[in-house]
């Protein structure tokens, strides 16, 4: 990312003199570039043509923040699969596996996680279960390594084990944002997508904001205050709300003393949590990496939002071009995304378990399941907040109550 008044057209410039270059090199580029104003994604692609890959910085930040505020532990999912650490998302052709469907080579991997196909150079996330995988697809898979992406005999889930869930009751619902920047509006928006009709969201700045637009299934209240005081979130009784943002301040001189503020914020969100005797579900923006874990002291819930992710994202894609695509449907509003939904609902209470048939439970309900959150660890670093991705499916387990399965689902 470049700096500067306008550091889009520096990077546009930059992929023009590559290839435009009368001296360039023979071949294709592989360009990987960040675009923060959505108004310039369309020269960026004229410029980078299709040996450039793009991401829209701002808008992509927008969504990862709206859906983390509203699923604890979705944040360590996010990273565990953004990061070099751990399970990644490859790629792989089996030929053996021509003709199975999507569900069948779900249950061909043991240490792998197929969560769809690349199909006529399409991206298919949690495709449909009997969808048929055809000689030239490629698996979309989530693994430790490339090298350890091996077939194994087939898992034979236990239908008696698999759990019966009802449907889940839609109601309005509440959300905070403290603080302003100039991605309220897309974030606003992003939560429109999500949130039932009659639903409500306060906003709590000093700031100047511009006149914000309408929306379709909430309503949004602009109250004046400073968010870094004790007594303006006493009178605004944040507990009471189930999803809360706080937004840093990108326009600030200073970023340590923006950062400085928010976490300001966080320990006061936190106090007040302690005193209710809630745990508040809280994604707060850093502008500084390096102000991380001082935020994570502050018990923001999970995940702090910062250029890191941005980073993570455009060398994963710099390793693999496909990644773009599949990013571009993960962290959208539209088709399938990740979601942590109660393990009862997938799995009988009490029942010892392994994964395959968790898979089968997920089957039922149009999803994929890729691996589970246990309540027991979610305060817990040292253990991965609780969180694991791609687990072992032979490994047999017993889901407590307060447990979560995590799934590619549609909704």
């Amino acid at each position: 990312m470049e700096d500067g008044a306008d550091p889009d057209s520096v990077v546009i410039k930059m992929a023009l003199a590559l290839t435009d270059n009368p001296r360039r090199k023979t071949g294709r580029y592989h360009i990987v570039g960040e675009i923060q104003q959505p108004g310039n994604l369309e020269a960026a692609r004229l410029v980078g043509r299709d040996e450039a890959n793009w991401v829209l910085t701002e808008d992509l930040i927008s969504r990862i923040t709206v859906q983390t505020s509203r699923q604890s532990g979705l944040s360590v999912v996010y990273t565990e699969l953004l990061d070099f650490d751990g399970d990644e998302i490859y790629f792989t052709e089996q030929p053996s596996l021509v003709g199975k469907t999507y569900f069948e080579t779900q249950l061909a991997f043991r240490q792998s996680s197929v969560i769809g196909f690349i199909a006529d150079g399409e991206v298919l996330l949690n495709p449909p279960a009997d969808h048929v995988y055809r000689a030239g697809d490629q698996l979309i898979v989530i693994a430790e390594d490339d090298s350890t992406v091996a077939l194994s005999a087939p898992g034979a889930p236990d239908v008696s084990a698999v759990g019966a869930a009802g449907p889940v009751a839609a109601h309005p619902e509440r959300a905070l944002v403290l603080g302003y920047n100039r991605s309220l509006h897309t974030i606003l928006a992003e939560l429109d997508e999500y949130m039932e009709p009659g639903s409500s969201v306060t906003v709590v700045t000093d700031a100047t904001v511009p006149a914000l637009r309408s929306f379709e299934n909430m309503t949004v209240t602009l109250t004046p205050g400073d968010v870094a005081s004790r007594t303006v979130l006493e009178d605004l009784k944040v507990q009471d709300y189930p999803h809360i943002i706080v937004l840093a301040d990108k326009d600030h001189p200073d970023p340590q003393r923006a950062d400085a503020k928010s976490l300001i914020t966080l320990l006061h969100l936190r106090d007040l949590a302690d005193e209710a005797g809630v745990r508040l579900n809280v994604v707060s923006e850093m502008l500084d990496d390096r102000n991380r874990e001082p935020a994570e002291v502050a018990r923001a819930d999970d995940f702090i939002v910062s250029d890191r992710l941005i980073s993570l994202m455009l060398s994963q894609i710099s390793e693999n071009a496909q990644l773009a695509d599949v990013f571009q449907h993960l962290f959208s509003s539209a088709g399938s995304e990740i979601y942590l939904r109660v393990a009862a609902h997938y799995v009988a209470p009490g029942a010892s378990v392994d994964f395959y048939t968790v898979l089968e439970a997920a089957r039922r309900r149009g999803e994929t399941a890729i691996g589970f959150s246990l309540a027991a660890h979610s305060q817990d670093k040292s253990q991965g907040y609780g969180v694991t991705v791609n687990p072992d499916k032979s490994e047999k387990r017993v889901y407590g109550p307060n447990d979560k399965i995590i799934v590619l689902a549609e909704d």
